[in-house]
């Protein structure tokens, strides 16, 4: 009962985020990722950790843009950087290697709306962000300690993709893609 009135009283829609808001993303970041049971903590990762806080500054790059969750009451539900071009996308592994794909990185939702489907609403933005950019395929990336996002990638039809994995320090990180539309076949049926 007090979830759905939260809901009804805030009615999160998605938007990008202004500049103004950039450090309340970046301090929401934090929060979220240094709570997670088996990531890795600001002493392991320092780096990773400085880069949430100043996410902001991805946004310099005009290909990558910063989406939010915002109340009626004007309250930062969660935000999402969304990559136009893998190219940027500033992972290990060979993500930054695929073509004509788009993906997103840093979700995080507040803790005090978590259950609102804040996730859901900036991971399904962006999915159709990527299908109205002309990408062919949306990759993304998890770990064992985001089990919730990653049970619901695969509901949004995410599918495992090993060859996108890493290694970041000592945490495994698991790709996954979303194909938005098949290579054309340029064989010929003789």
């Amino acid at each position: 009962m007090e979830k759905a009135i939260l809901k009804n009283d805030y009615n999160y829609t998605i938007r990008k985020a202004k500049t103004s808001e950039f450090e309340r993303i970046g301090e929401l970041l934090i929060e979220v990722y240094s709570t997670l049971d088996g990531f890795p903590k600001k002493e392991e990762q320092p780096q990773y950790y400085e880069m949430l806080k100043n996410v902001g500054q991805l946004t310099q790059n005009k290909a990558i843009e910063i989406f939010v969750a915002v109340s009626k009451l004007g309250h930062i539900g969660g935000g999402i950087v969304y990559f136009n071009d893998m190219k940027d996308y500033g992972s290990g592994g060979s993500a930054t290697q695929e073509k004509n794909a788009s993906g997103f990185r840093l979700l995080g939702v507040d803790p005090k709306t978590r259950g609102l489907g804040i996730g859901k609403l900036l991971t399904q933005y962006c999915i159709e962000k990527g299908k109205q950019s002309g990408s062919e395929t949306m990759v993304i990336h998890t770990t064992n300690a985001m089990k919730l996002a990653w049970g619901m990638y695969e509901r949004l039809g995410f599918k495992r993709a090993s060859d996108l994995d890493f290694i970041q320090g000592n945490l495994p990180v698991f790709g996954f893609r979303l194909i938005f539309k098949e290579k054309a076949n340029t064989g010929k049926n003789l």
